[in-house]
């Protein structure tokens, strides 16, 4: 029984990646000054980027050991994160959700029932606080505001 078609051509395959690897050897050894060090060496430009060329030492930046932070950063207080006041828009008792309208911003905002304090009507005063759910704004800790 005779070699198949597919033996062939993978015999073929590796003989051809071992004649190709020794001319590769051969042209190392004839030309051994060619491919060095620095042929190898890689520099990260200012911007990130990777070049063939070093970094220019004029454009180098100077960062202060203690500007360097490792971990989680503080937690800085934001605008959302403070108590605002508005008046509820509309509110659905059936389905148990409803819009509170920002007085300052005048953005309409998610709140569900199981964030209320109590029952409630449309045009109340209400105080509350803003955090992202999953479609966007929503109300959380609402209270009855005067």
């Amino acid at each position: 029984m005779g070699e198949t078609w597919n033996k062939k051509e993978r015999q073929k395959k590796k003989d051809k990646e071992k004649k190709e690897k020794a001319e590769k050897m051969r042209d190392r050894k004839e030309n051994p000054g060619k491919t060095g060090l620095d042929d190898m060496m890689a520099y990260v430009d200012e911007n990130g980027n990777i070049s063939a060329t070093p970094p220019d030492p004029k454009k180098r930046k100077e960062i202060k050991l203690e500007d360097i932070e490792i971990g989680v950063p503080e937690y800085v207080h934001s605008e959302e994160d403070q108590f605002r006041t508005g008046k509820i828009t509309f509110f659905n008792h059936e389905k148990g959700f409803g819009f509170i309208k920002d007085l300052v911003s005048q953005e309409s905002i998610f709140v569900h029932i199981n964030n209320l304090p109590g029952p409630v009507n449309e045009n109340d005063k209400v105080i509350f606080e803003v955090e992202k759910g999953p479609r966007g704004l929503s109300a959380v800790n609402v209270k009855m505001g005067e």
